[in-house]
């Protein structure tokens, strides 16, 4: 996981690792910490870019999904909280016995579709490629 407040933070992060003996290339996942609930989404974006381009495969951790359309070709995987948030404020989808689809599965794959399609719209040819970003778990 890399942490910071700002690039030259999260650039001290990585080569504290290397220094350590850790090759962060060589993970299957780097954390992106502390990205989620910015409001300088593009700076974000740009420290994904940034990170990605030392050969990093990012994960972010609630990102804001202006972030996640905007960081897409940069990001291997995402979680978000936010399905669940537009859920919780909605009726049930119809059919739905529930208060509201905060735990559904039915609508948290309809978001990742919608996300998904997001992101196509603004990077096409990525979203295909990118099977990590919310994955659909069964």
């Amino acid at each position: 996981m890399l942490q910071g407040g700002d690039a030259v933070d999260y650039l001290a992060h990585l080569d504290a690792y290397q220094h350590a003996g850790v090759d962060l290339r060589d993970e299957p996942l780097v954390g992106l910490g502390s990205v989620c609930r910015r409001s300088h989404t593009y700076h974000s974006a740009v420290l994904a870019s940034r990170l990605a381009g030392y050969g990093l495969r990012l994960h972010t951790f609630g990102y804001k999904t202006t972030g996640l359309i905007a960081s897409a070709p940069h990001i291997a995987s995402s979680d978000s909280l936010a399905w669940s948030y537009a859920a919780r404020r909605r009726p049930p989808l119809p059919g739905h016995r529930h208060a509201h689809c905060g735990n559904c599965l039915e609508f948290a794959l309809a978001w990742r579709a919608r996300m998904l399609s997001r992101v196509a719209r603004h990077h096409p040819g990525v979203a295909s490629d990118l099977p990590g970003i919310f994955p659909a778990r069964r």
